[in-house]
């Protein structure tokens, strides 16, 4: 994001169409603005999934990345080899380069939308996560919210001190 950083939030129910299309909420827009309709579909937890800004998203992987490259590099990681091939393949299949269309509009991908678990038809939660938007099984979502909401103010406590 530019300029000074908001917070993207709400909470909206959306309808996956037949070609797993979906619309995010016109209310994202003046907080989610991806250069040129740029962004990456990251795989979270079973029935989540993230969307990121591009620009966003490199930063941080490229910098956490970089960090297991710079230990490989240097010999720390030579007796890992088998976690080296777990982060491999879980790297390989967590995230992909998606272009929004218009009106905001993006299709999720193919091995995406199965990791979400959904069908065309169905409904999801779409989310803003502060820094980026979720798109939640409804299911999955509902227990998420059932689970964490009660510990919202030790969490808002904690981010604040």
């Amino acid at each position: 994001m530019t300029g000074t950083k908001k917070f993207i939030t709400g909470e909206f129910s959306r309808t996956v169409d037949d070609r797993y299309r979906l619309t995010l909420p016109g209310e994202f827009e003046d907080v989610f603005k991806p250069e040129s309709g740029k962004c990456v579909i990251v795989k979270e937890s079973p029935g989540c999934l993230s969307l990121w800004e591009e620009n966003a998203w490199k930063q941080n992987h490229e910098a956490r990345v970089g960090l297991v490259l710079q230990r490989l590099q240097l010999g720390d990681l030579n007796r890992q080899t088998t976690e080296l091939q777990r982060f491999g393949r879980l790297l390989s299949a967590r995230f992909r380069e998606i272009q929004l269309a218009g009106r905001s509009r993006l299709v999720l991908p193919e091995g995406f939308r199965e990791f979400l678990g959904i069908e065309p038809g169905q409904d999801v939660m779409v989310i803003g996560a502060a820094v980026c938007i979720e798109i939640w099984h409804t299911k999955k979502w509902i227990e998420y919210v059932e689970g964490e909401m009660p510990q919202f103010g030790t969490v808002l406590e904690g981010l604040s001190h």
